[in-house]
């Protein structure tokens, strides 16, 4: 499905924390039902983007690997 994401934030090159970090920051940013795409290349961002969403309740739309981009849509709750 696609989705229009309001934000889009790209940490492309960060490894953890960062994309968690600079996530958090622009989902704070958003109204509730708003989505952002965010989009990395650490390897490790889809299990910790799964983790994080579990946390906050904030919703993992999708999920999408093109190259060594992982590209997450989340919507605030």
């Amino acid at each position: 499905m696609a989705y229009e994401p309001n934000e889009v934030l790209d940490c492309s090159g960060m490894s953890c924390p960062m994309p968690i970090l600079k996530t958090k920051k622009a989902v704070d940013k958003l109204e509730p039902g708003q989505i952002l795409k965010m989009i990395a290349t650490d390897p490790g961002s889809k299990p910790d983007m799964e983790a994080w969403s579990k946390k906050t309740g904030h919703k993992l739309l999708e999920y999408q690997q093109d190259g060594d981009k992982h590209i997450f849509f989340i919507e605030k709750v």
